[in-house]
């Protein structure tokens, strides 16, 4: 098993689409990495865990609590795409919990780790939040696509039901 973020894996991320393998290797320096077994928790939702995650290989569950208070599986992330964008960026506690499915190896950014990033390479830095606008934005648009078909789906619209 390796403790060190493989820096052709990054480059081939969500976050890390246009950097190049050079400034690949410079992130993969300051990532973390965590060997998880099928089940293990990554990070429960609530918890103050800022950092980024970025799915090397695998697979990762994401759950999310209902008003009761249970844990609905809302999405099954892939290798490449990465997790706790709201969290890194706003260092605000966890909004879902990552579980893995089958086991999994996941890349680490600290809040932290990333401002060294920041004030060493700039341009890289840059790259990688315009990336994580991108993600984010994203998913924004699909969850708003799906309250659309939601809505269409109870008002009986646009569509045969």
């Amino acid at each position: 098993m390796r403790n060190e973020a493989d820096y052709k894996l990054i480059g081939k991320s969500a976050v890390c689409s246009e950097i190049t393998e050079d400034e690949a290797k410079i992130l993969a320096e300051k990532m973390g990495v965590r060997q998880l077994k099928d089940g293990e928790l990554l990070v429960s939702e609530g918890e103050a865990v800022q950092s980024l995650f970025i799915l090397a290989s695998g697979k990762l569950a994401v759950f999310s609590a209902d008003i009761s208070g249970m844990q609905n599986s809302i999405y099954t992330m892939t290798a490449g795409e990465c997790a706790g964008t709201r969290a890194f960026v706003d260092q605000t506690p966890r909004k879902a919990t990552l579980r893995a499915v089958g086991d999994a190896t996941v890349y680490t950014l600290t809040p932290e780790d990333f401002d060294t990033v920041v004030d060493a390479h700039p341009r890289l830095a840059y790259k990688v939040m315009r990336a994580l606008f991108r993600v984010t934005h994203s998913n924004l648009m699909r969850m708003n696509q799906e309250t659309q078909q939601l809505s269409n789906y109870i008002n009986k619209t646009q569509g045969r039901y």
